[in-house]
C-alpha cells in the first residue's frame, strides 16, 4: 500500500509539473561537437535541435576547437564555446604530457571569444602535471571555468593549487555517490556539479532517487544539467535525453527545479567576463 501511495504521490507531482517544464527553459552545460558530429550535422541543424527542445543557452566543447566556434558564429546568443584542449582523439589521453600545450591555449585564450576551458580527462595518478596545473593557472588568471573529467583527488589538488579557481565537474565524477559531493560541495564553494549521464543514478527508472532528491534540495546553487554529446549518435538522441532530465527535474520544487534547469549555469556565466 504505501508503495501504491508512493507511485500515486509522483504520478500526481509529475502531471502537476508537467506544463511547466514543458516551458522550463534549459541551459545544457555539457555538450560537444566534434569533427565526427560535424560530419552528421550542420551548424544550423545542430542550433535547430536545441531550439526545437528548449534549450536557451548550451556550453559546446569541441575537437578541434574551432568546431565549438563553428556553432558560436551561427548562434552567438545561444552557444557558450569552451575552448577545447584536444585537436585529436588521440589528445584525450596523451594531453597531460603535451610541454607545449599551454603555450597554444594561451595564445587562443588571448583572441577568442572563450567562456570556459574544457573538458580535461584526468586521473588521480596524473594530478599533479605540469601541463595540467599550468592550465588550471592560465583558466583561474583568465576568470574562465574549467570542465573537469576527473578523479576527486584531481579536485582537491586542483584547488590546493588554484583555490581562487572556478571548477565544473563532470558528470558529478568519477564516483557520483551524494555523500561525496555532498563533502566537496562544503570543502570548496566556487565548485559547481554538472549531472550529465547521471539520470539513471538521479532517478532510476525515472523515480528521483531519495538521497540525491536530498542533496538537490541542499544544494540547489551548485548543480548544472546537460545531454552530453559525447558521440555523433546523441545528437539524435537528444530529445529523448533531454525528456528524461526534466522528468526528474519535474519531481523538485519550482524553484529548485528552475535553479538546475537554467539560472545555475546563467549566473555562472553572466558573472564571467
Amino acid at each position: 500500500m504505501r508503495v501504491l501511495s508512493r507511485l500515486l504521490f509522483l504520478l500526481a507531482v509529475v502531471l502537476y509539473a508537467l506544463p511547466a517544464m514543458a516551458n522550463q527553459p534549459l541551459f545544457d552545460a555539457h555538450l560537444h561537437y566534434d569533427i565526427d558530429s560535424a560530419g552528421d550535422y550542420a551548424p544550423g541543424e545542430i542550433v535547430a535541435i536545441l531550439q526545437a527542445n528548449g534549450v536557451k543557452r548550451a556550453v559546446v566543447t569541441s575537437y578541434p576547437p574551432s568546431q565549438a566556434l563553428s556553432l558560436y558564429d551561427v548562434a552567438p546568443e545561444l552557444v557558450v564555446p569552451f575552448l577545447g584542449v584536444y585537436r585529436t582523439p588521440e589528445d584525450k589521453q596523451a594531453w597531460v604530457r603535451d610541454t607545449r600545450l599551454a603555450a597554444r591555449l594561451e595564445r587562443m585564450l588571448s583572441d577568442g571569444p572563450w567562456r570556459g576551458v574544457g573538458e580535461l580527462h584526468l586521473f588521480a595518478e596524473q594530478r599533479l602535471s605540469p601541463v595540467f596545473l599550468r592550465i588550471v593557472e592560465l583558466a583561474t588568471r583568465h576568470r574562465l571555468p574549467l570542465l573537469m573529467h576527473c578523479d576527486p583527488a584531481v579536485i582537491d589538488t586542483l584547488f590546493e593549487h588554484s583555490p581562487n579557481a572556478q571548477v565544473i565537474w563532470a558528470h558529478a565524477g568519477t564516483y557520483p555517490y551524494p555523500q561525496l559531493l555532498r563533502d566537496y560541495l562544503d570543502r570548496y564553494h566556487r565548485l559547481y556539479v554538472d549531472l550529465s549521464v547521471r539520470d539513471e543514478r538521479i532517478a532510476p527508472d525515472g523515480e528521483l532517487d531519495p538521497d540525491w532528491e536530498n542533496l538537490l534540495w541542499e544544494y540547489p546553487d551548485r548543480f548544472l544539467i546537460g545531454v552530453d554529446t559525447f558521440r555523433a549518435e546523441r545528437w539524435a538522441d537528444y530529445g529523448n535525453v533531454a525528456a528524461r532530465i526534466r522528468g526528474w527535474l519535474g519531481q523538485l520544487p519550482e524553484n529548485v527545479s528552475a535553479q538546475i534547469a537554467y539560472r545555475n549555469a546563467l549566473g555562472l556565466f553572466e558573472s564571467a567576463p
